[in-house]
């Protein structure tokens, strides 16, 4: 390190600590290789992302593939989010060292073995989740396969490394082994309401969650009382055969087992499925594309129930009633014991957004770069409960160069605005919790 980093370094130090921030190390260039972090069950190996920079060298923004940090000191890990690959593991290993690509994950798991390389510290912020302030709360797992393929490449090896190393995780860092938590990257909300058609859709419907929660040690079993309000979606795998399309590739996919459940605008399959309101417009009915998880519920997500047919269960999904099959005698759901959110007295729709950013007002006044959370297109309405109620973390993550050149630079904005995490739909997303109460349901 120069002495005008050490300068800078100082400088953005002294500053930071004044106002109460975190601030990360400005350069890995005296870190000395790490071992992989991982149980000792697997034997992870280390090979690292690129960290440089991409273009013209007094342009400290053009760089990849990640951002220091020193989680959770800067700010919390509170998300674990599972990605398949769309490529062969070497191939990905590939684009994580390019630092052109502007991508990488925390870790790589091999499909044939189970194999698990780490990428990224799980201290620093890997760009993986499509969404900023998920990436700076979350450690992201690709896992190498292709998402209409799923059954072909989501081996038990790979469900095992997958499920050992999460828990790990989990343990060092206190995450809830629920599917608020441990996300696919389909449950990654946008950050703007504009944002939502560019979200990623991976794992897919082809992995087995209920397997994979099982290995958690988190099993979907019944917890609530029969005809309880809450209930979390557990169809058997290999009985749970559905057709989906490739619509990217305009082809059908054959019947194979699913996490998948479809969701209906009425009791009845000859109904429109379910639109996200986010992907479709007004009046348009949903699809039964892989990629459109709008029209589908996935196991062990839970959901508030708004009403009862023979056969069929309605729910509260993205701030509308949709309907799934509950055939007698089947287990598609079981009732769940927990805590839902809802509307306080007096307020009619309560925004929701993807982001849990501080408020404009906590931001030092000669920040020039503040990052607000701005609500997303759905609502929650008086009448109407989500699952959730847990604290996420309230803050937003500035490291927009890679160096500390200024003195904000790689630090920490804590929020004063409180936020709780909902299941609004198949993404979570996140409400204030000044606008709602927290319930339990049993």
């Amino acid at each position: 390190m120069t002495s005008k980093q050490r300068m800078r370094l100082a400088l953005a130090t002294a500053t930071a600590g004044a106002l109460g921030l975190a601030l990360a190390p400005a350069s890995p260039a005296s870190a000395k290789a790490p071992a992989a972090e991982c149980p000792r069950v697997l034997a992870c190996d280390w090979v690292p992302a690129a960290y440089q920079q991409t273009g013209d060298p007094a342009d400290k923004e053009s760089y990849g593939n990640y951002d220091l940090s020193d989680r959770p000191d800067t700010n919390r890990v509170k998300y674990i989010v599972l990605h398949d690959t769309e490529e062969t593991y070497a191939t990905t290993l590939k684009i994580f060292q390019d630092p052109a690509r502007a991508a990488s994950a925390h870790y790589v798991v091999r499909s044939a073995d189970g194999h698990v390389t780490q990428m990224v510290k799980t201290k620093d912020v890997a760009w993986q989740a499509g969404n900023w302030y998920l990436n700076s709360d979350s450690i992201g797992i690709e896992q190498e396969g292709y998402a209409t393929a799923g059954a072909t490449w989501f081996t038990p090896a790979m469900y095992r490394s997958t499920a050992a190393l999460v828990r790990y995780l989990a343990a060092k860092y206190d995450i809830p082994l629920d599917r608020r938590h441990i996300l696919g990257h389909d449950n990654v909300p946008p950050t703007t309401a504009g944002g939502t058609p560019a979200m990623h859709w991976d794992p897919g419907p082809y992995w087995d969650w209920d397997h994979f929660m099982s290995l958690l040690g988190r099993p979907a079993e019944p917890t609530g009382r029969p005809g309880s309000q809450l209930v979390t979606v557990a169809p058997e795998f290999r009985r749970n055969l559905q057709a989906f399309r490739d619509c990217e590739k305009n082809t059908d996919l054959p019947a194979q087992p699913s996490s998948a459940v479809p969701l209906y605008t009425q009791p009845s399959t000859a109904a429109p499925l379910f639109a996200d309101p986010g992907l479709h417009p007004p009046g348009q009915a949903g699809t039964n594309c892989a990629g459109d998880w709008g029209s589908k519920i996935s196991a062990d997500q839970q959901a508030v129930v708004a009403e009862r047919r023979p056969g069929w269960t309605g729910i509260w999904w993205y701030g509308q009633v949709a309907w799934f099959q509950t055939p007698a005698h089947t287990r598609t759901a079981v009732a769940t014991a927990g805590y839902v959110v809802r509307p306080k007295p007096g307020l009619t729709d309560v925004p929701v957004y993807g982001t849990a950013y501080p408020s404009a007002t906590d931001y030092p006044s000669d920040f020039t770069a503040p990052r607000v959370s701005v609500p997303l297109g759905y609502t929650i309405k008086a009448g109407q409960s989500y699952p959730g109620g847990d604290p996420t973390p309230t803050g937003y993550y500035y490291a927009p160069t890679i160096d500390s050149s200024y003195p904000y630079d790689h630090t920490y904005f804590p929020g004063s605005t409180r936020f709780l995490t909902v299941q609004i739909g198949h993404r979570i997303a996140f409400v204030k919790a000044s606008d709602v109460e927290v319930v339990r349901v049993r």
